[in-house]
């Protein structure tokens, strides 16, 4: 199977003040980890049409913090299947941002688009879907 096959999965959503978990509007890292699990998710949608089971991480990095207000772009692709395992690479990245107040009178609601998406978190994981749940066969293990 080649690596053209494998899908791959986006999602972009806001962070609001209910993501916020520390001072400063600051939101845990773990919510990060929490869109990983829905990208797996499609991603073994995608695969075997079914949601299976994320198994690990092998490695979690928090590269930058991230805010309330933020705009977060969770991306995912599968990269390696065995029988039922699914292997997977991650990354989370600022794509908007809220802008200070304090910048020359601008209003709360000012916000702008990062011309270069900032990663705020990578990791890699592997999932796994039982044979007897996996709807779609692939050469791999047909």
């Amino acid at each position: 199977m080649s690596d053209a096959e494998f899908p791959e999965v986006t999602l972009r959503l806001r962070m609001g003040s209910h993501d916020a978990h520390y001072a400063g509007n600051l939101v845990d890292g773990a919510r990060m980890l929490a869109l990983f699990g829905d990208v797996a998710t499609e991603l073994l949608i995608r695969f075997d049409g079914d949601e299976g089971l994320f198994r690990a991480y092998e490695s979690i990095e928090f590269l930058a913090p991230v805010f309330a207000g933020d705009y977060i772009e969770a991306y995912g692709k599968l990269v390696r299947a065995g029988k039922s395992s699914r292997s997977m690479e991650f990354e989370a990245r600022k794509v908007v941002q809220p802008l200070p107040m304090d910048k020359g009178g601008l209003a709360v609601s000012s916000a702008e688009f990062l011309n270069k998406p900032i990663v705020v978190c990578r990791a890699k994981g592997t999932c796994v879907t039982p044979v007897e749940l996996q709807r779609f066969k692939h050469k791999l293990n047909a």
